[in-house]
């Protein structure tokens, strides 16, 4: 999805829950697009702040669930009792290794693996609508 239709998909949504698209919540969402990483709302509030320093952490929050809520954004927990943010992939489906000592992140596609889940449910007669796979272990860097 691009970025055009992610922004007029949020109008959309905002119109349909009474709410008005703000100067705050344009400069939370832009930041918000511009990342390329899994985002907690602490660094989130952090970038934003750099180009509007009167941003709440409420607002953050509030936003984030709103970008969730209407779909052009995925809430993420990898186990650090921390909640992280990613754009909804443009095309593909992707899994995620995450360090356990390091907190790293790493995101990866292997079409095998999408391949065999959707076997397995057929198999099943199980339809899925949603799914995820997430490796946690030791990056190279903090070995083991």
């Amino acid at each position: 999805m691009k970025l055009v239709d992610k922004k007029e998909l949020l109008q959309k949504y905002l119109h349909e829950k009474g709410l008005k698209s703000t100067v705050q919540r344009d400069d939370i969402t832009d930041t918000f697009f511009k990342t390329n990483t899994h985002i907690s709302l602490e660094e989130l509030l952090k970038k934003v702040r750099r180009k509007n320093p009167k941003v709440g952490y409420a607002t953050v929050y509030r936003t984030m669930k709103l970008l969730s809520e209407c779909g052009i954004a995925l809430e993420r927990q990898f186990g650090d009792g921390q909640t992280r943010y990613e754009h909804i992939p443009d095309e593909s489906h992707h899994d995620h290794c995450i360090c356990v000592k390091c907190g790293k992140i790493v995101e990866f596609e292997n079409q095998k693996i999408e391949h065999m889940q959707k076997e397995i449910a057929e198999k099943l007669s199980f339809t899925v609508t949603n799914h995820k796979l997430e490796l946690y272990g030791f990056c190279s860097k903090c070995g083991s």
